[in-house]
């Protein structure tokens, strides 16, 4: 291979990038990304000890293996998020729950840490929706090049009469056969 041939550093880094910025637009990654940061304070903070000197506070609850399920449980649905982006909705209400549960069982949610990155990872994970591919203009497809303005009838329909049927009148004095589009008028 020459140095002509072989690729670049920088190409390499940047091809893997896109790609990257491209799995990562295909999903809920924000969210995802929160709600398994979410579940870290959670797991450690109940098993965690504070040395200060010669004095050790440990901040150990009774429900210690509660807040250690509900940790793993909070980096399951953050990677669920990321590989299984069909499943966004449930992952994000499960992860709202257990932040909630968090905050009885786990010292205040890992002092209101974990809490908050649980609540707005899974809110972010329930929100989000798959956006649409952007067509480029280089497409075989004129109808998709074609914009299309507000409609506009050319032959409007004819007027009907109360009571002449075509369920175009619902007698309440508002309708399209009126003209008043369904807003009463005042006066």
């Amino acid at each position: 291979m020459s140095a002509e041939t072989r690729p670049r550093l920088i190409e390499t880094i940047g091809r893997k990038r896109l790609s990257f910025r491209e799995w990562r637009g295909h999903r809920p990654f924000w969210g995802g990304m929160l709600t398994l940061l979410a579940g870290l304070p959670i797991m450690y903070i109940p098993y965690a000890n504070l040395t200060i000197g010669s004095l050790t506070v440990r901040m150990a609850t009774t429900a210690g293996a509660g807040s250690l399920i509900i940790g793993v449980l909070l980096v399951v649905l953050g990677l669920t998020m990321w590989f299984q982006p069909a499943s966004r909705v449930f992952a994000g209400v499960a992860a709202i729950l257990l932040s909630l549960v968090s905050l009885v069982v786990s010292n205040f949610g890992a002092f209101l840490i974990g809490f908050l990155l649980g609540l707005i990872g899974g809110a972010l994970g329930v929100s989000w929706a798959p956006g649409k591919a952007a067509r480029s203009e280089d497409d075989d497809d004129p109808a998709a090049r074609t914009v299309a303005g507000p409609v506009v009838a050319t032959h409007p329909a004819p007027t009907a009469g109360p009571g002449l049927g075509k369920g175009l009148d619902d007698l309440s004095g508002t309708g399209p056969t009126n003209g008043t589009n369904g807003r009463h008028c005042a006066g």
